[in-house]
Parts: structure tokens; C-alpha cells; sequence
């Protein structure tokens, strides 16, 4: 619902623009107020699931994202359209990894790998199926209706979770690191808000362009605060020292670095078959919608590669292939045939989901039961930043590279698929240095040949 509601509104922003009256990039306000409140609010998720327990703060959640969606629906104005967002940003900010710390708690760690399989299929599909529904919903019915329909699957959601959920209560009692979660919040809600203001400052003045540049600094500033602050600290909002464990700063950094090529990419794919070959929305549109359908494939698969190869292999080797295939991607033209960019994009999208799977596996694969809380936190704050930076980096090459003609050309595309390959095999590299053993708890891999018969 959340990913779905993210990739669907920048299709209907046009829609909106007119109804309110207003200029469409004004309503820029409305995507950045979500994300701002997502930055600020996650790191204090994992405290309040350990305080007010993972079934009710998650249903809290569901209830507050759907009661968000129906005031975005009820907006007539841009401020009253935004404080909804804001709002649903405060549930988004905690179904997340708090749902994530559910599936920790409720499967052993030896079936980590096929749940988390079926819990990444959301943010996988939701990016590629966005600009699809959002077409529909605009062309066939009010824009209202992107943020209605998800009223009926938000309150499902939290019935079933009030229902089928175990009633835990919180587990600690510790207070609040308030200090630390203003200058962690401050940090990443600047940090969010440059990677937002990148795309519309790239190629303005240089004194617009100092705008970006002043909030990067100030999100320095303050995370590096933040830092000093966690070290003297017995139980910091934010755990900077999960960092130890190998597999988890292997997993989360590495696995960020893919993350920047792995969710910048499907944000391309649209505009390079539509500026840069010509297609229609709804031709681009039966293309891109095959990344998602490779991701699914992936499930009823991903078991057995894990048990054959084990993670260690399967990082590494699968980000070497998905770099390369991401770079295979400048090498399309207007001419290539359009079953070899369909199998191009289903194969780009199992491999994708392959790494995804594996990476989030990797992360939580060692933690002890007492930080998946803190873990499943720092994890929600990666999976927030990294696909921006890769958003940030690709729309700034692409006004960088297409500055004298004022849009980008295929060759323009093209340079960019090369330098997000990159993302993916240098992250592989780091993959290299895990020990074979990491993650063999979830994976399974070795565990046949070292148990007795």
C-alpha cells in the first residue's frame, strides 16, 4: 500500500495541479512533506515497538497511514494536502520496520529467506506498477481515488494483524534518547530534503545550487553530532554500534550501494523508453511492468539458491550480473527488438529480487533476538536514503549531460545505466570479504555436508 501510494502520486501530479488551480511544481511540497516525515520519525521506531509492543504500534500505524490517505482525499487545498501527507508519512515511518521486526520475531531464523521473499515483493513491484495505475486512476476517475482506495486495504490491514497477531507487551522500559533522536531526526530530514532538492537545482544558478550544498552541510553536521552523542550513550535512539557485526555493516553498507543502482534504475526505465525511444505510456508501461514479473518469479526459487550457493556466493556473483545487466541497458536503441528488451528487463527483475532478498537476509541473519529492534531501524533508514541518493545522482547526471538541449537523448541515458552499473559491482567487491559461514543460519548452505547422516 505504501509503495504503491508513493510511485502512483507523481503520475497524477498534473491532475491535482488543476484542480487545486495551482503550478504542478508546487506540489513537489507534496511528495517531500512524506518523505521528510518518514526520515524524521523512523529512528525512533524501534524504540517505540520495544516500548508499546510490535502488534499494536503496527495496527497504530496501519490506522494512522489509512486516516492520512482519506484526508489526502479530502484535500482542497495545497497546506491541507500536505499536512495529510505529513501524516501519512508519521504510519509509513513505522509499518516498515516494525513489520519487519514482526517477521523476525515470528519465524525461525532457518525460514527468514522464503518470508522475506514475499515481504520485499511490495517494494519491488509497487515502483514499476506505480506509473501503470496512477495512468488509469487519472485518465479514468478523480485523482482523489489513489489515496481512497487505499482505505479499504489499510483498515483489512490492521484488522488482520489486531486478529492474527500475538498480543506482546514491550519488553523495555528504557526512556526516550530525546536528544539524540533531534539531532538523528535533523540529519536524515536534511539529508532527505538535499536528495529532494538536488533534481530541481541541478543546472540553476550557482546561487541556487549553494541551497542543496548548505543543507547536505547542515545533515553532516548533525549526524556527525549524532554520532559523538550515541558513543557515550547505554541506550542510544539510533545503535551505531550493530555496525560491529560483520554481517549487518556488510549487509546494510554493500547492500546500500546496491540500493542506490537497484532503485534509481526503475525510476529510468520509464522516462528512457518514453523520451528516449518514442513509446506510449501504455507500451513502456507492458515493458516495465515485466521487472516486476521477474521479481515474482523469483519466489518460488529463492530457497533453494540460498541452500545451493549461500549468500556470501550469491552476493557477490549476482552483483557483478545485475551491474552488468544494468549496464547492458545502454546499449538498447529505438531499433532493438522488443522481445529481447522484454527478456532483458523479466531476467533484470529476478535478479534484482535475488539481491534484495539476499541482502536483507544477510543483515538480520546473525543479530541476537535483543537488537532486531535497533537493527530493523537502521535497516528502514537504508532502504529510505539509499534509492534516493540513486534517484538524486541519475536526475542530476541526466540535467548535467543534457544541459545545452534541455532534455535528455538515448546517448544521455545510455551514460547513465553505465554509471549506476557500477553501484552494484562495486558493492560486490565488499560482498567478497564475507566469510562463507555469514548468514548459513538462514541460508541453510553447509549445513548438509557438516551435520552427520
Amino acid at each position: 500500500m505504501e509503495q504503491l501510494d508513493s510511485s502512483v502520486l507523481s503520475t497524477v501530479l498534473p491532475a491535482i495541479a488543476a484542480d487545486f488551480a495551482i503550478a504542478p511544481l508546487r506540489l513537489n511540497l507534496a511528495i517531500t512533506s512524506y518523505l521528510l516525515s518518514v526520515a524524521i520519525f523512523i529512528p525512533a521506531s524501534g524504540w517505540v515497538a520495544d516500548r508499546f509492543g510490535t502488534r499494536d504500534v503496527f495496527c497504530a500505524a496501519c490506522v494512522l497511514f489509512t486516516l492520512g490517505s482519506a484526508a489526502c482525499g479530502m484535500a482542497q487545498t495545497l497546506p491541507e494536502l500536505v499536512a495529510a501527507r505529513v501524516l501519512q508519512g508519521i504510519g509509513g515511518a513505522m509499518t516498515i520496520p516494525v513489520g519487519r521486526l514482526i517477521l523476525l520475531r515470528a519465524f525461525p531464523k532457518s525460514q527468514y529467506i522464503r518470508a522475506m521473499s514475499y515481504v520485499t515483493i511490495p517494494a519491488l513491484i509497487g515502483p514499476v506498477l506505480g506509473p501503470i495505475v496512477g495512468g488509469a486512476i487519472a485518465t479514468y476517475t478523480s485523482w482523489r481515488w489513489i489515496f481512497y482506495i487505499n482505505l479499504p486495504v489499510g483498515l483489512a490491514g490492521a484488522m488482520l494483524a489486531w486478529c492474527c497477531l500475538d498480543s506482546v507487551p514491550g519488553e523495555k522500559r528504557e526512556p526516550l534518547d530525546f536528544a539524540g533522536f533531534v539531532l538523528c531526526a535533523a540529519g536524515l530530514g536534511a539529508l532527505q530534503t538535499g536528495l529532494e532538492s538536488v533534481h530541481r537545482h541541478t543546472g540553476d544558478s550557482s546561487a541556487t545550487i549553494w541551497l542543496p550544498l548548505v543543507v547536505f552541510l547542515t545533515a553532516g553536521v548533525c549526524l556527525a553530532l549524532y554520532g559523538r552523542h550515541a558513543s557515550r550513550q547505554v541506550n542510544p535512539i539510533v545503535d551505531l554500534r550493530l555496525f560491529r557485526e560483520r554481517g549487518f555493516r556488510i549487509g546494510t553498507l554493500a547492500g546500500g550501494l546496491c540500493r542506490v543502482s537497484l532503485g534509481a534504475t526503475p525510476f529510468l526505465l520509464p522516462l528512457f523508453l518514453q523520451t528516449g525511444f518514442g513509446l506510449s505510456p501504455l507500451e513502456s508501461g507492458s515493458l516495465t511492468f515485466l521487472v516486476a514479473a521477474g521479481s515474482i518469479g523469483l519466489k518460488t526459487t529463492v530457497t533453494a539458491i540460498s541452500r545451493c550457493f549461500g549468500l556470501r556466493n550469491i552476493l557477490w556473483v549476482n552483483g557483478v550480473t545485475v551491474g552488468g545487466i544494468t549496464m547492458s541497458f545502454s546499449a538498447l536503441s529505438p531499433m532493438t527488438p522488443h522481445w529481447i528488451i522484454a527478456v532483458l528487463f523479466c531476467l533484470y527483475g529476478f535478479l534484482r529480487s535475488l539481491q534484495f532478498t539476499s541482502m536483507n537476509a544477510l543483515a538480520y541473519a546473525d543479530l541476537p533476538a535483543s537488537l532486531q529492534s535497533q537493527g530493523t531501524t537502521i535497516g528502514g533508514i537504508a532502504q529510505q536514503l539509499f534509492p534516493s541518493f540513486g534517484v538524486a545522482i541519475a536526475t542530476a547526471s541526466l540535467s548535467l549531460l543534457a544541459a545545452d538541449r534541455g532534455h535528455p537523448g538515448p546517448l544521455d541515458f545510455s551514460v547513465v545505466f553505465l554509471l549506476l552499473g557500477l553501484f552494484p559491482i562495486v558493492a560486490a567487491a565488499w560482498f567478497t570479504r564475507l566469510a562463507a559461514s555469514d548468514g548459513a543460519a538462514v541460508s541453510g548452505h553447509g549445513r548438509a555436508t557438516s551435520s552427520p547422516s
